[in-house]
């Protein structure tokens, strides 16, 4: 069975930046699309951003638009997310997950979860100064 791995969370000031990297085993990820979600004490779980890896069609949340890049890197198999001018509201646990489906747009965002087949650990992202 496939796995998912992330990397790259900690502590950064308000207004800077983190990149965060999940990187995906004992699968390939061309055939999927890989969501950023991230939940936050006493809030319900958020997409923030998704990447279709056939064809790199992205799509963001409203609360990161601008913000935040999702990208991806064939040769490693990774998936990875830029954060800048961050903000304390974007504390929280980051998750990556993969679903056999296709990023089609902010509002599928907010379903994609029901087809997540993978998820990952989570990294600590913690915006304070």
């Amino acid at each position: 069975q496939g796995q998912l791995a992330e990397s790259g969370g900690g502590l950064v000031q308000p207004g800077g930046s983190l990149r965060l990297s999940c990187a995906a085993s004992r699968f390939t990820l061309d055939s999927y699309a890989i969501g950023w979600f991230r939940q936050a004490p006493g809030k319900e779980r958020e997409g923030v951003a998704c990447i279709s890896v056939s064809d790199g069609s992205t799509a963001y949340a409203d609360s990161v638009k601008g913000r935040f890049t999702i990208s991806e890197d064939n040769a490693k198999n990774t998936v990875d997310l830029q954060m800048n001018s961050l903000k304390p509201e974007d504390t929280a646990v980051y998750y990556c997950a993969a679903a056999q489906a296709y990023c089609s747009g902010k509002y599928y965002l907010q379903v994609m979860s029901r087809d997540i087949d993978t998820w990952g650990q989570g990294t600590q992202v913690t915006v304070s100064s």
